[in-house]
């Protein structure tokens, strides 16, 4: 059976979506853990809610990036994670730990990618009058948002929306797709081919809501 390690440092509602979807799917997967970069994250009462191992991490206890990356890689692998899942995990995160977990760290981004990497997803598809926005699950590499794109939801920008309406929007596809992609890496059938996560059998990657 695979493990399951999940970052998060706050509400973690894809963590939850996650979770929720592989027990109503029975899905043969341990989740080994939650780990927060911060103590009050309130998805670590959800994970303990669901008898989840829940620890937390404060990032400020360490003088360095490099210091905190390496006490998570020590919590992580002691888990015994198969696969890392960031799912609100707010911290930018060091090249030694990016490669330590290549091809098995995964990330939801709030757009379309390549459109819109880094902060401030909405505002900046509303300012640049898109008529379409969404969230992409990619492998994570050591460019921003630049990894691999396992799957992709479209939602559709409506006249009137403003970033909370949109973001609201894009944060229900955000909990269909990520459980989807995560089951997709579980049952064995990614595979990276350059910037694109092949899918085997072959099925849609990108779906509009």
């Amino acid at each position: 059976m695979q493990s399951i390690v999940t970052l998060i440092s706050g509400r973690g509602t894809n963590f939850e979506a996650i979770v929720k979807t592989a027990q109503k799917e029975q899905w043969p997967v341990q989740f080994a853990g939650v780990i927060a970069n911060r103590a009050a994250a309130a998805g670590l009462d959800f994970a303990r809610s669901q008898g989840i191992p829940a620890f937390f991490i404060e990032h400020q206890d360490f003088a360095t990036r490099e210091l905190f990356d390496a006490a998570l890689i020590e919590k992580i692998d002691e888990l015994g994670a198969d696969l890392v899942v960031l799912a609100g995990f707010m911290r930018i995160l060091t090249p030694h730990f990016i490669r330590h977990y290549a091809g098995r760290l995964i990330n939801i981004h709030p757009a379309l990618l390549p459109a819109f990497p880094g902060l401030h997803t909405h505002e900046r598809a509303l300012e640049a009058g898109v008529t379409e926005h969404g969230a992409t699950v990619h492998f994570v590499t050591e460019g921003v948002d630049e990894g691999p794109i396992i799957c992709q939801a479209s939602v559709p920008v409506l006249a009137g929306d403003n970033a909370d309406t949109l973001a609201a929007r894009v944060l229900a596809a955000e909990h269909q797709i990520y459980p989807r992609a995560v089951k997709w890496f579980l049952d064995g059938r990614l595979r990276i081919e350059g910037k694109q996560a092949k899918l085997f059998p072959e099925e849609p990657q990108l779906i509009k809501l």
